[in-house]
């Protein structure tokens, strides 16, 4: 994330330079399956949930709250189409995933 995000696609010319700075979107995928396989451990949601919980739930809905900051700074810059697509939509998954890891911690906790 952080070489796409430090190398503008709109402003470098070098194509070889995006090609090696470039985001794969199969890790979005990847981190989906993790999504899944989580989730299919867990009982379903019938309502809204407080961040709350032991430490590891804690540190995880904090860390989901940063990730989400960092989505919405990203927005901008994948608008203006200075960074790929994929990596806001990998930011995403990755905020549902560490939500649904915390929801896997409180069983544990």
């Amino acid at each position: 994330i952080g070489s796409a995000l430090a190398t503008p696609r709109d402003e470098t010319k070098s194509k070889k330079k995006l090609d090696e700075t470039g985001f794969d979107g199969n890790h979005v995928v990847e981190l989906e399956k993790w999504i899944d396989g989580l989730d299919d451990q867990l009982p379903p949601l019938k309502n809204f949930v407080l961040p709350s919980g032991g430490r590891s739930s804690t540190a995880l809905h904090v860390a989901r709250s940063i990730c989400r900051r960092a989505e919405r700074r990203v927005v901008p810059l994948i608008r203006d189409e200075s960074v790929d697509p994929d990596v806001g939509r990998y930011l995403n998954r990755l905020s549902d995933f560490l939500f649904t890891c915390a929801r896997f911690a409180v069983q544990w906790e």
